[in-house]
């Protein structure tokens, strides 16, 4: 239940830096509202799960779930180009994440 938690955690923390941007500067009310509650759901979910899974592998693994789903919304929404090079390094540190998870032995 913590690693799902976590994963929400990490979805949540895509939710917010997305409405953040949309949000232009705070300037659009829904979406700065969408992003204070997808800040406090992913800090809330965060700070549950490492009551339950060593901080060393929650918040990395909750970073980079947001980082690498950042980057595709990115990509898909925002119309962002990457490098060939550039996603590599995305793929390096999805292969990081799942890494962290299968030798974490939890």
């Amino acid at each position: 239940m913590a690693w799902l938690s976590l994963v929400l955690a990490g979805l949540f923390e895509v939710v917010w830096a997305t409405t953040m941007k949309l949000s232009h500067g705070f300037s659009k009310l829904s979406f700065t509202l969408a992003t204070i509650v997808g800040m406090i759901a992913s800090f809330l979910l965060l700070a549950q799960v490492i009551k339950k899974l060593p901080m060393s592998l929650a918040y990395p693994i909750w970073t980079g779930i947001g980082a690498v789903g950042s980057i595709i919304i990115g990509v898909i929404l925002f119309k962002d180009q990457l490098s060939p090079l550039t996603w590599f390094f995305v793929i390096v540190l999805l292969v990081g994440i799942i890494g962290i998870k299968v030798t974490s032995g939890r």
